[in-house]
Formats: structure tokens, sequence, C-alpha cells
């Protein structure tokens, strides 16, 4: 790996592990407010994603870097009174992390970007799961909408 490659890796190391900062928060929310029918559901992912963000973590540390932190709180998209805005933000949430995936997928190779594919793919499924459907490039699709096409 050259060194532009390696610095490009780390900036989307880094990018990835901040996003799972903010799903594991945003998980917090959700599993206050999701309702007994998908407690199960949200604890599930919100262990995946801070396996996730520990994996990160070391990753980073591999590259000699200094792994970005947690910030103490994050803004939400949205308020969250109650169950159904609960399961809009873990959606929302899937769909967010898996575009830092994605990234994370164009700037590596080998192990650690199957380690990225595999996470983007999770990402995408439990999005589908929370929000009733899929989209057609997970990742993708919504950095698109929001960069102007």
């Amino acid at each position: 790996m050259t060194e532009v490659d390696r610095a490009g890796t780390l900036t989307a190391v880094q990018a990835a592990l901040a996003a799972e900062h903010a799903v594991v928060y945003g998980y917090g929310v959700v599993g206050g407010r999701v309702g007994e029918a998908r407690e199960h559901e949200a604890s599930a992912a919100h262990a995946a994603h801070r396996a996730h963000r520990d994996a990160l973590a070391r990753t980073a540390r591999d590259l000699g870097a200094v792994p970005v932190a947690a910030s103490a709180a994050y803004a939400l998209p949205f308020d969250v009174p109650d169950t159904a805005a609960a399961v809009r933000l873990a959606a929302e949430l899937e769909d967010r992390v898996a575009g830092a995936w994605a990234d994370l997928v164009r700037a590596s190779e080998g192990p650690l970007r199957r380690t990225a594919a595999d996470a983007l793919r999770e990402a995408a499924v439990r999005a589908a799961r929370w929000r009733g459907g899929g989209v057609a490039f997970p990742g993708l699709a919504e950095r698109a909408a929001g960069n102007g096409g």
C-alpha cells in the first residue's frame, strides 16, 4: 500500500469510526423508545455497532493513528418522542453508517475491504428491516441524493 493509499484508507477508517460512535449513541435513544416488540432487535443492533466501533478503533491504531474519539452527545436528525420515531431513527442511523462503510470499501483493499463490505451489507439489511423495505444501492443512493445527484 502506498502512502497515499494508506492515508486514504486511514481517513475512511476514521470516518467510519466516527459514524459508528454516532450510531452507538443513537441506538441508546432507539432502545429507550422502540417498544417491547422490537427491543431485542435494537439491542442486537447496538451490540453489533459497538463491536464494529471497537474493531475500527483497533484498525486505526494498527494504521498508526489515534482513533477518533466519540463526542459526549450527538444531534439527532429529528425528535424521537415515540416508537414510530424510534423505528425511523434506527433506519436513518443504518443508512448513514452504510455510507461511511461504502466509503471504506472504496478506500481499502484485502481483508479490510471485505470487513467493510460485510458491515455495509449488515447495515443495509438492518435498515431494510427497520424501514420495511430496502434501497437499490445502500450507502450510495443516500449520498447521491444529499449531493444533488
